[in-house]
């Protein structure tokens, strides 16, 4: 599926060596977006539309992008061309961004968005140009995805997550419940940090984490929940009106992400270590597996950033090249790219650590 694309005529739209934060991602976002002109060539040009690069998850995920995209062009000798757009948390300007890609002649749009109701609005916009579309990390529904058989989804199971996190905790009550059960009743009472309301991942993996640890046979009591939309200084607002609240009658602190568990650990910070909850995340971002050397989180469930960049890489390319994308993935329902999720205590905790 070739077609002849414009190069652009900033250098570094292109990715320089080394990671960057968010302010140089920022950068090249706006460097992708401004208009440039230049001849026609046969460079692979992928937008890349972020839901935030405030989220340490996404924004870690798109410096992965960035690095494989500069391996696959010096072990290919392709000229690929990556577009970064921050949607700051904006459907409004994720589709705007959606629409600049589009018009820039990209051949592959790669999605992740700020609300899942808009896929079917970004899918069609892709269908009439031509442009295979991958979402990832944030799943739409199985009917925007069946819309057109280019459009692709490369995640994880949210359920999965949600199990693995129950599970964590359920091994720790089992393992010393008289230190986790601090009331004495046999009952885990427990506050969850929620990502935001109605999103897919916040309700199955609330839902399926405390499943968890009452089909293992733990009675629980649930004290409180309130959204924070996966932001650390919402959820340490929020932890920190609940210990006011409840004080040490919170044993655990499920949250939905690392970033909200981090801000619950923030919210703890005057109050002594042997005082403190459980809590536990999902994600492994390196803060999080840094709080998890700390002995500040007891665990967290890492979530495969880098590997979902490399199956999106993998799918752009194999799209690209008008090979079979079943032959570059692994695809399940012809539409689906599937990672899976596993549990980090400081057991294992060396096997995600950064060499």
């Amino acid at each position: 599926m070739r077609r002849k694309t414009r190069s652009c005529c900033f250098p570094s739209c292109r990715p320089p060596a080394g990671r960057r934060g968010p302010a140089a991602l920022l950068a090249l976002a706006l460097l992708a977006l401004s208009g440039c002109g230049g001849g026609k060539d046969d460079s692979l040009r992928i937008g890349a539309a972020l839901y935030t690069q405030d989220d340490t998850f996404i924004s870690a995920m798109a410096q992965d992008l960035e690095g494989l995209v500069r391996e696959a062009e010096s072990g290919t000798g392709e000229k690929i061309t990556l577009f970064i757009a921050d949607g700051k948390s904006s459907q409004n300007t994720q589709m705007d961004q959606v629409d600049r890609f589009l018009a820039r002649g990209c051949d592959v749009l790669c999605v992740n968005l700020v609300d899942r109701t808009a896929a079917a609005v970004i899918a069609d916009k892709a269908e009439a140009e031509g442009v295979p579309l991958v979402f990832f990390n944030r799943q739409p529904v199985a009917e925007d995805i069946q819309r057109w058989d280019q459009i692709y989804y490369v995640g994880a199971d949210a359920r999965e997550s949600g199990e693995l996190q129950g599970r964590l905790v359920l091994d720790a009550w089992r393992a010393d419940r008289e230190s986790l059960d601090r009331s004495g009743d046999g009952i885990l009472q427990y506050v969850m940090l929620e990502g935001e309301p109605g999103h897919q991942d916040s309700l199955l993996r609330t839902e399926y984490s405390i499943k968890a640890v009452v089909d293992g046979g733990v009675e629980v009591e649930k004290l409180a929940n309130e959204t924070a939309n996966w932001n650390r200084a919402q959820a340490a607002a929020r932890t920190a009106q609940w210990l006011e609240e409840f004080g040490d009658g919170i044993e655990v602190i499920f949250s939905n992400n690392d970033d909200m568990a981090l801000g619950a650990i923030d919210a703890l910070a005057s109050t002594p270590r042997e005082r403190w909850p459980l809590i536990v995340g999902v994600d492994a971002t390196a803060p999080a597996l840094e709080a998890v050397a700390a002995g500040q989180l007891y665990g967290t469930v890492h979530n495969d950033g880098r590997g979902q960049a490399q199956a999106m890489l993998d799918l752009t390319l194999a799209l690209w090249n008008g090979e079979d994308p079943g032959q570059a993935v692994d695809l399940a329902e012809g539409h689906y790219v599937w990672l899976p999720y596993r549990q980090v205590t400081l057991e294992n905790l060396d096997e995600f650590l950064e060499k």
